[in-house]
Formats: structure tokens, sequence, C-alpha cells
């Protein structure tokens, strides 16, 4: 039986994560695979973005070396970005007018970054400006990490996730750092005014200014960058500045392609578009009205695509995901989970704020069952709390002990409780596989493929290698290390 030409159009996580669940399921004996991907070699974790900004080798955060293409079959046309899909003749129709014959085409395009028409910050052929960056790729980093100097004045326009976290790192390089958002609070799209106020806290105890609700309306100076005008006329001096202002689905093949989209491009619970023989899956697709852009979702998309293509189970179903985040926000656990303000006037609201140490927990509740919630500083139960918002379980009569670490939980449940959501990795599998022999944080991120992820409970994984480590005695005589 002749194998069908499977073409993946995007190399990014979505991509890379279905590519891990079809040779699982033994979809090399069922397809040829072709995978486009716009920037040049394999594929890397966009999440880990900031530890390459920070001065790791860019192969530090690869997940995919070109090797790993060839050595499992799968083509690879890298540097190539495609511009449309004939869906009449089945084709994917590269830029450079290539055509590449599919059977089943998946759309993994993923996101692309929102940026504002400044005044300013672009030279007169239409090039961004020396000094100003987008912080969106691998390439963004490394000429970041080439213009910045100790003593230069930096300014990051955006105070979500990775705005943050690429003003952390400035500042950890010794420049001067001036956080803009147009919010009146950092992290607005997870955290409510008093959350995002707390994390400001936080965020100017590392040395950065954060000046909420501005926007920056110029960049200033003659040849490069000079400073930044805002809306309120201050200028503030600048040597560069990162655009960190938010991404949008990206979906200009789609368009170009005549596929239905919305926000996103529009998929069913197969993940499919209504051509037939093409998909979409990841930060690009839209499912039942929403767009996610966080890695749990966007793994139970992949795994659900690959069920259906390879017959592995061909009745799967993506029916949505609840939404929830564990992250360090430069340095910082934050998690935020569902609804971030009360929906009815019957829910109730329990916060807990610690002025001194800037930390912040609120839970929403309906009938007894968790709604929604924020941690800030403290998230010793959070992980606890996403598992009873996962499972939708009713929490105990005093909702003030959910706040404490375990949440109450007996100890076969706290065993039973998710480290790692992006894998749903629990604390007794990695118990398990320390006291088995992984007895280092990266033996056990790989043997459980805890922290593999979006990585924010690395530092979880690491505490728990600590605490179960077999002894060098029991081990056999072998070092154990944590790091």
């Amino acid at each position: 039986m002749r194998r069908k030409d499977l073409v993946i159009v995007g190399n990014g996580n979505a991509a890379c994560r279905l590519l891990d669940e079809l040779m699982s399921r033994g979809a090399r004996d069922r397809y040829d695979i072709t995978v486009f991907g716009e920037e040049r070699g394999g594929a890397y974790n966009r999440v880990l973005l900031s530890k390459v900004l920070a001065g790791e080798a860019p192969d530090s955060i690869v997940t995919k070396p070109p090797a790993w293409y060839e050595r499992n079959g799968v083509r690879l046309v890298s540097g190539t970005s495609v511009a449309r899909i004939d869906t009449a003749s089945r084709a994917v129709v590269a830029a450079d007018g290539a055509r590449q014959r599919y059977d089943v085409a998946v759309l993994a395009t993923g996101s692309q970054p929102l940026v504002p028409p400044l005044e300013g910050m672009t030279t007169s052929e239409g090039d961004l400006r020396p000094g100003v960056f987008v912080y969106r790729t691998m390439d963004d980093c490394v000429r970041m990490r080439g213009c910045a100097r100790a003593g230069d004045n930096a300014i990051v326009v955006g105070g979500g996730l990775l705005g943050l976290e690429a003003a952390k790192v400035l500042s950890d390089m010794g420049l001067h750092v001036t956080v803009i958002h147009v919010a009146k609070s950092l992290m607005n799209a997870q955290l409510d005014q008093m959350g995002g106020d707390m994390l400001e806290q936080h965020i100017e105890r590392c040395g950065i200014f954060v000046r909420t609700g501005r926007t920056v309306e110029a960049i200033c100076g003659e040849e490069a960058v000079e400073g930044c005008r805002l809306d309120d006329g201050s200028v503030l001096p600048a040597d560069m500045v990162v655009l960190a202002c938010g991404v949008r689905p990206r979906v200009d093949v789609a368009r170009a392609s005549n596929l239905p989209i919305n926000k996103g491009i529009v998929v069913n619970d197969t993940m499919a578009t209504q051509v037939p023989g093409i998909y979409a899956i990841g930060e690009c697709a839209e499912h039942r009205g929403r767009l996610y852009g966080i890695v749990t979702p966007i793994w139970e998309q992949a795994a659900v695509l690959a069920d259906v293509l390879t017959g592995a189970n061909p009745q799967a179903r993506y029916r949505g995901t609840k939404l929830y985040t564990r992250l360090k926000v430069a340095g910082v656990d934050v998690t935020s989970m569902g609804s971030t303000e009360p929906e009815l006037e019957s829910d109730d609201v329990l916060q807990v704020v610690e002025t001194r140490k800037s930390t912040y927990r609120k839970l929403i509740l309906r009938d007894g069952r968790l709604l929604g919630a924020q941690f800030v500083g403290n998230t010793a139960a959070a992980a606890t709390l996403v598992q009873l918002f996962d499972r939708n379980d009713p929490l105990p009569a005093d909702p003030l002990e959910a706040l404490c670490p375990g949440g109450g939980a007996g100890p076969a449940a706290q065993a039973e409780r998710v480290v790692c959501t992006c894998h749903k990795v629990s604390e007794a599998t990695l118990r398990e596989a320390i006291e088995g022999g992984a007895c280092s944080l990266e033996a056990a991120c790989a043997a459980t493929k805890a922290g593999t992820g979006c990585g924010s409970c690395r530092g979880e994984v690491a505490q728990l290698v600590a605490r179960h480590a077999p002894s060098p005695e029991v081990a056999g005589g072998r070092a154990v290390a944590v790091g």
C-alpha cells in the first residue's frame, strides 16, 4: 500500500510535539513526512528563549536537531517559508515557488508578534532601526545579546511574560531597565489588579522600573535609538528598545489558501478545517471560538490529531482545555487558572494578601468548587489546586485549608498531585524514577519528561530529587547531583 504524503507547515513547539506523537504511533509506516520550517535548523523550545538571551548556547534549547529528522525518516525543509496551499492540486507551495504534494497537510504556523507602528521605529528602507528588537526568535535573542552592554538603558515595551523575562535578563546583565505596559497592571491577561500590583513589587525589587498605564508613542534618535517618548510627553533615554507586546495567530498561509478563518484557523474536534485533508493545531488554531497560547492544550491537540491520522484511535476528539498556567516570571512564582474575577453575584472570593512579603493568593469559588485561582510569590498550594480545578473536585468545607501546602490532602492524594502540568507527571511518578536511580535533575526530567515543556516545574523537581534521591551507599556509591 502506498504511503501517503503528510506535510507539516511550521516547525515550532506544536509541530515538534506532533512529530513525537506521530512517531510513537508508528506513523512512518503510513506516511512520508515533510516539515517546512521558516527558521534555519531544527526545532527549539521558544518558551526557553530567555536562556539564550542570558548567554546560554542556542543549542541548549534545541529539542530536535537536524539529525533527529534524518534519523526518523522525516524530510526537513528549513529556512523556507510557505506561501499557500493549493487545495485544488493538493500541493504546498513555498515562497520560492517550489511545490510539495500532500495527501494530508497540517498547519502549525504558531503566532506572530504584535509590533505597534511606532513613530521612528524603522529606517527609510522599512527595516527596524538599530537598537530596536522584536523578542520572538532565537536570532532575535542572539542579536539582542550582542547589543546589550552593562550601563546602557533599555526600554521593554510589554509587561506580559515575555517582556518581563527579557527585562529580568537585561537587568541581570547590568542594564538600566524600564518596562512600559499599556494596562494598569502587569500580566493583566492572567492576574487581576491586586495580583499584578504584587508582581510589580517583586519586579521592582529586582532593580527594574515599571510604568503601567502608559504607551510608547515614538522612538527618538537620528541614526540609532536614543530614547522613547511616552503618551504623557515624557522622554526616557534608551540605547535599546525591546518590543514584547503580545502575539496573534499566524494565519497568512491559511488566508492565502482560502481556509476558514476567524481570529485563528477554524477547526473542529478532530483539529480538521472545512477543507478535506487539511488540519491545524497550536497557537494558530481556533477551536470552539477559543485560542490557546500555552503548552498543555497544544500538546493535547497534538495527541488527538496523531490518534486520528494514524488510526491509533479514530474516535479521539479534542474537547477544549481548562486554562491554567504555572510560571516563573523574572524569578517570581506565578500561577493562574480559570477566571480572574467572579462572574456571578453568588460566586465566593477568598483572598490572602501578605503585604510585607508581597505575596497574593486568591480563590474564586462556585458551589464549593474552584472557578479560578491566582498565586503570586507563594504557590505552595498551586499544584494541588490545579488538580482540583482540572477534575472539578470539591474543595474542603473550609476553603482556607486549600491554601495550605497539599491542600489538606492526605499522603496518598499528595503523591498523586501533578507536578508537571505539561506532561501530567505526578509526584509519585517522579519519586519512583528518583528512587530508581534518576538521581539528578536532568536524569529525573529525562526519565519522566517533567520539566521539558514550559520548564516552570524544574525547581520543584530539583527539590524532590534532593529530598528522595538514594544516599550514595544505597545508590551503589553513585554521587547524587541536584543540578
